[in-house]
């Protein structure tokens, strides 16, 4: 699909396969840059939705009926395809959740909570996404484990120099994004996790903004949770994975309790499944699990590689026209980025700037994009952030120029 006979990808015919790309906004044209926040969503899961709430809508696992087999094989097919997409060894370590939150919150609880104790420390960035901050705050508040970060230098990389005296034999977890959603930085993250093993910590990777943009293989990481939501990689929205090394899920107790993931209950006790029906209880996003599984399919056609290439080309193109502006500083790495470029303007604030902006189709974001603690780090209250896919194109990144160009002609 969308594959021409040069080998290279027709970006223009995949524009055509979403449907929202149509839409105008304000009489304009919409131009779709809030992608870090969330994705669009192709014809092909959208179809996947509907053929699944038409033909095969059913509870899983618990049914002996027609339908209910044909929902538990779609379902349980999902779970191996986020497998072999994200390059699990089996199935079976992968938990579905609502998404990259969910999924934080569920180590922090179940595997902090039977591992971290008072004289433990947590690994973690300052460029963190407060969900991958705040549930290890809760944490430490619950065991009296202690907090390290790993600072942030001036070109938005971290500073590794500084690790060696943060990443010691205390560390149980050393938890940090994949690429921050606020700079674009891509982090070194195999480096990272033999960094943390060879003083015996686990790490956790929040891939939230890399899983649909570049080829990710959990076991060439060497990380032992890995985190992300399907909605960012043009998934439905509820829906999202961790996952776990096998022998590290099997040591952690349940986390929610209820039916589906249990073996047998008695008024006073429960025994409860192997993971990872044991992470899943009652009824899970079994739709959204099965869009899910569209999404990687539809990824997959285009191919990772090509994506990467094509989502990295935009970051670097946008962050070199928005250096043309007057008054603008931008944020993170000049060349090596993902695909995504945080800036303030001295003409307006990122509120005023966004919904200015809008006016004209253009959909950016504005704020400190979960991100407070990094805001703090450069001395801003936020940014305005312009984060693209494989369906946007150099020519809205051109009309996004005109319309800041516009702006700061308003605002002077």
């Amino acid at each position: 699909m969308h594959q021409i006979a040069s080998g290279t990808v027709d970006w223009s015919a995949i524009r055509d396969d979403f449907p929202i790309l149509c839409e105008r906004a304000h009489g304009h044209p919409l131009i779709y840059f809030d992608n870090a926040a969330t994705s669009q969503k192709p014809r092909a899961v959208i179809d996947a939705l509907r053929r699944y709430y038409e033909h095969e809508n059913a509870n899983v696992h618990r049914g002996l009926h027609e339908l209910s087999s044909r929902a538990t094989e779609a379902y349980e097919k999902s779970r191996r395809r986020v497998a072999e997409y994200i390059g699990a060894a089996n199935a079976e370590e992968i938990v579905f959740t609502r998404g990259t939150t969910e999924s934080i919150n569920l180590v922090a609880q179940a595997w902090g909570g039977k591992f971290i104790r008072e004289v433990d420390v947590i690994l973690l960035t300052v460029m963190e996404h407060h969900s991958n901050l705040v549930p290890w705050q809760l944490l430490a508040e619950r065991t009296g484990a202690r907090l390290r970060f790993v600072p942030v230098l001036d070109n938005g990389t971290l500073d590794l120099e500084q690790l060696p005296s943060l990443l010691t034999p205390e560390v149980k977890l050393f938890a940090f994004t994949h690429i921050s959603n606020s700079l674009g930085t891509i982090n070194p993250v195999a480096d990272l996790c033999a960094k943390a093993h060879a003083v015996g910590a686990l790490t956790l990777v929040d891939a939230a903004q890399s899983v649909g943009h570049m080829p990710i293989d959990v076991r060439e990481l060497g990380c032992d949770f890995l985190v992300f939501s399907g909605h960012k990689m043009c998934g439905p929205t509820g829906i999202g994975g961790l996952y776990t090394r096998a022998e590290i899920l099997d040591s952690m107790p349940p986390w929610h309790g209820g039916g589906e993931m249990i073996v047998s209950v008695t008024l006073e006790k429960s025994a409860f499944k192997k993971a990872p029906h044991r992470f899943e209880a009652g009824t899970p996003s079994i739709g959204d699990a099965i869009g899910l599984a569209a999404a990687i399919d539809y990824i997959e056609q285009i191919g990772r590689p090509a994506i990467f290439e094509h989502d990295s080309q935009l970051g670097r193109y946008a962050g070199t026209r928005l250096a043309e502006l007057p008054g603008t500083r931008i944020f993170g790495p000049i060349e090596e980025r993902g695909a995504l470029v945080g800036f303030v303007m001295d003409a307006a604030h990122p509120h005023d700037l966004t919904t200015f902006a809008d006016q004209y189709g253009l959909a950016l974001r504005g704020g400190h994009h979960c991100n407070q603690p990094l805001m703090r780090r450069f001395g801003i209250s936020g940014t305005t952030r312009a984060s693209f896919y494989f369906y946007n194109t150099i020519e809205e990144i051109d009309r996004m120029i005109e319309i800041l160009r516009a702006a700061v002609r308003f605002f002077s």
